[in-house]
């Protein structure tokens, strides 16, 4: 493989194009025109090479389960496309308050009950204040006195921020970089990919787990999907979780009326992930709820090897958790 990258962002003005925003934990193992030819080859082919990759490094047949929870909903400042959370769009969401901690604990526990193996906590904001970190540290550190790990999804973070979250035990971070690069202007405008980065760069730099992923489905071609897929497998190293999202168009945004998505584009983008980024779980994410079990089957097939378990992600229905215990006795999977 080659060692020059050539991820670009698009200009809106009759310019030269700038360089494309990287962290500075990059090293460009995949060119997107290598992960392009993934894309493009036979379906069966490319699972049968995922499949290969994906035993290499995991146990066939186990699967890790992350529970989901809105701990502050609606009213971010944010203006990305997709979120029904922006207060700028009328979706009909309510805006909320942080969720007290016992009430956090509360839903802990149970998901804990119900065989989630990991507790992921989002809040609507571009970024946490002072009081509000300071709660969600709490949270944090009574969640993993339960025994489960422990994710958190808070916007942008600076050093600081990032160091107090690591001593406070937390193990992932959630920040997806969305899509690829040349069309990150077209989804957000609020902040840049370059703003991303960096924050995945501050809690790299503290020792914390990162969580990085993109959605599906919001217009972009094969070609987007490989730059999406690049610049998360080029991270040094790529994310331990990688959340591929199938696009949910919540009514009032600006992503309400998108085409619908070929299901075999979406397994495609499985297992792509797989095959470029080996080591790190693959997690099947929002939009599941829409999926059959035979589309969720060939995900597994590609190499999908973690699921967001619960009735509930942030605002969006997810599969019912009787229904995934099912589809795993039928499939033969056993959580972890």
């Amino acid at each position: 493989m080659t060692t020059t990258s050539t991820l670009q962002f698009a200009s809106k003005a009759p310019k030269a194009p700038e360089p494309a925003p990287q962290p500075a934990s990059t090293s460009a193992r995949w060119r997107v025109a290598e992960v392009e030819a993934l894309f493009a080859l036979p379906l069966l082919d490319l699972m049968f090479r995922a499949q290969q990759t994906h035993r290499a490094h995991f146990k066939a047949g186990e699967v890790q389960r992350s529970t989901l929870l809105s701990i502050k909903t609606g009213g971010c400042s944010e203006d990305c496309g997709y979120c029904s959370q922006s207060a700028r769009y009328h979706t009909g969401l309510e805006r909320e308050s942080l969720m007290p901690l016992d009430e956090v604990l509360e839903h802990a526990r149970a998901a804990k009950a119900n065989g989630s193996s990991r507790f992921c906590m989002g809040a609507a904001w571009r970024s946490p204040k002072e009081k509000d970190l300071a709660a969600v540290i709490d949270m944090v550190r009574e969640v993993k006195k339960l025994g489960l790990e422990t994710c958190v999804t808070l916007g942008m973070l600076d050093a600081e921020q990032a160091r107090r979250l690591a001593e406070a035990g937390l193990d992932y971070y959630n920040h997806n970089v969305d899509t690829a690069p040349e069309r990150y202007e077209e989804i957000v405008t609020t902040h840049t990919l370059q703003e991303r980065f960096e924050t995945i760069d501050k809690v790299r730099a503290a020792g914390i787990n990162v969580c990085s992923g993109g959605i599906i489905g919001m217009g972009e071609d094969q070609l987007g999907r490989a730059g999406l897929i690049a610049q998360l497998a080029n991270l040094t190293p790529p994310p331990e979780s990688v959340p591929i999202n199938k696009l949910i168009p919540f009514p009032g945004t600006p992503l309400a009326d998108g085409s619908a998505l070929d299901p075999f584009d979406f397994v495609r983008t499985v297992a792509v992930a797989r095959i470029t980024m080996p080591k790190s779980f693959v997690r099947l994410s929002a939009g599941r709820e829409q999926m059959s079990d035979e589309l969720q089957a060939l995900c597994f097939m590609a190499g999908a090897n973690s699921i967001f378990y619960g009735e509930r992600l942030l605002t969006a229905d997810n599969a019912d958790a009787s229904d995934d215990l099912s589809l795993f006795a039928r499939l033969g999977l056993v959580s972890i």
